[in-house]
C-alpha cells in the first residue's frame, strides 16, 4: 500500500505542474490590467503614469511570463497568494470567510443528500419497476435538465415571495450582535440555497445508487444467499449494498470535497457570500490573482479528490489488488 502510494503521489507530479501552467497561461489571456485596477482613479494625468509603473514592479507585472510563473508558484507553495486588487487585501484573507460560509452551507447539503438518495437508490433498485421506482426516475431525469438558476428562482417565487416563508437570500445579519437568534438564522438563510443545490444534485446520484445496487443483486452470491434463507434485509444491506459501496464511493468522496467548493450560479442568485459568488465578481473585476488562486484551487481539490477515490477501493473491497 505505501509503495502505491508514493507512486500515485510521484505520477500527480506533471500533472500538477500542466495544470498550473495552463491556469497561469489562462489567466495572462484574460482582458484587463490589474495594475490599473488597484489605482486610485482620482489621481491626476502626471501622477498616474509613475504610480502605475511603481504598482506594476510591485505586481511583478514588469517581468517576463517565464519569471512571473516561477515567483507565482513560489509563492503559492510559501502560502502567499497575492493580492486581491477587488477586496484590497492579501487573496487569503479575502477567501477565509468565504470558504467558511461555503462549507456551512454545504454540509447541510451534503446530510440532506446523502439522507435522501442512499435510501431512495437503493428502494428504487430493490422495487425496480414498481410506481416509486418510475416516479424517481422521471423525476430524476426532470431536475438533471433543469439549470440551477431556473430552481432557484423558482424558489424564490414561490417560498420566499408568495409564501414568504423563507428570504430571498443574503447572509444572517450581524448589526445586532451574534446572539442566539444569530445564529438559529443561518438555517433560515440557507434553507433557499441548499434546496437549491440538492435537487440539482440527487438526480445523478440516485440514479447511480440505483444503478449500483442493481449490478450488485443480480450476482450469484445474492442467489446464494438468499438460498440460505437469510432475510432480505440482510441481503440488502449486508450484502448487496456493502459491495456496491465500491462504485459509490467516489460519489462520497466527491460529496466530501464539495464542502471546499462553491456553487458560483447558486450563491450569486442567493447572495451568499461563498467562494463560487466570490470567483464569479473576482472575474468581473478582473481581480486575476484571486481567480488564479481559486481556479488552482479547486484544481488540486479536483486531483487529491481522484486519489483518495484510489486509496478507498482498497479498503472498501480488499479484494482489489492496488499495483
Amino acid at each position: 500500500m505505501l509503495r502505491y502510494i508514493i507512486k500515485r503521489l510521484i505520477s500527480l507530479i506533471p500533472v500538477i505542474i500542466i495544470v498550473s501552467i495552463m491556469l497561469f497561461a489562462l489567466t495572462k489571456m484574460m482582458p484587463g490590467d490589474p495594475a490599473k485596477h488597484m489605482l486610485n482613479p482620482g489621481l491626476k494625468l502626471e501622477q498616474y503614469e509613475a504610480a502605475y509603473n511603481a504598482m506594476r514592479i510591485k505586481l511583478g507585472l514588469d517581468q517576463s511570463y517565464f519569471v512571473q510563473y516561477f515567483r507565482w508558484v513560489g509563492n503559492t507553495i510559501q502560502g502567499e497568494f497575492g493580492w486581491s486588487s477587488l477586496y484590497n487585501r492579501p487573496v487569503k484573507d479575502a477567501v477565509a470567510e468565504p470558504m467558511q460560509n461555503t462549507i456551512i452551507l454545504n454540509i447541510l447539503v451534503i446530510i440532506l443528500d446523502l439522507a435522501l438518495t442512499i435510501p431512495v437508490g437503493i428502494y428504487c433498485a430493490v422495487k425496480r419497476g414498481s410506481i416509486f421506482d418510475r416516479f424517481w426516475q422521471v423525476f430524476s431525469l426532470a431536475t438533471y435538465s433543469m439549470p440551477s438558476f431556473f430552481v432557484a428562482l423558482s424558489l424564490i417565487f414561490f417560498i420566499a415571495l408568495k409564501l414568504k416563508l423563507l428570504p430571498a437570500g443574503g447572509m444572517p445579519i450581524t448589526a445586532y450582535g451574534k446572539d442566539f437568534y444569530y445564529y438559529t438564522s443561518w438555517l433560515k438563510y440557507m434553507l433557499l440555497p441548499a434546496i437549491t443545490l440538492v435537487i440539482i444534485g440527487i438526480a445523478g446520484t440516485i440514479r447511480y445508487v440505483r444503478n449500483a445496487m442493481l449490478d450488485a443483486l443480480n450476482e450469484d452470491y445474492i442467489r446464494t444467499a438468499r438460498s440460505k434463507g437469510l432475510s432480505e434485509k440482510v441481503v440488502i444491506y449486508s450484502h448487496a449494498f456493502r459491495n456496491a459501496l465500491i462504485p459509490i464511493s467516489t460519489i462520497f468522496i466527491w460529496t466530501i470535497f464539495s464542502l471546499f467548493s462553491g456553487a458560483a450560479i447558486t450563491e450569486t442568485i442567493f447572495a451568499w457570500n461563498g467562494l463560487g459568488r466570490v470567483l464569479v465578481k473576482a472575474v468581473s473585476n478582473r481581480d486575476i490573482q484571486l481567480v488564479c488562486t481559486m481556479n488552482l484551487f479547486f484544481s488540486m481539490l479536483s486531483i487529491f479528490s481522484n486519489f483518495v477515490a484510489d486509496l478507498t477501493y482498497g479498503f472498501i473491497d480488499p479484494r482489489i489488488k492496488l499495483e
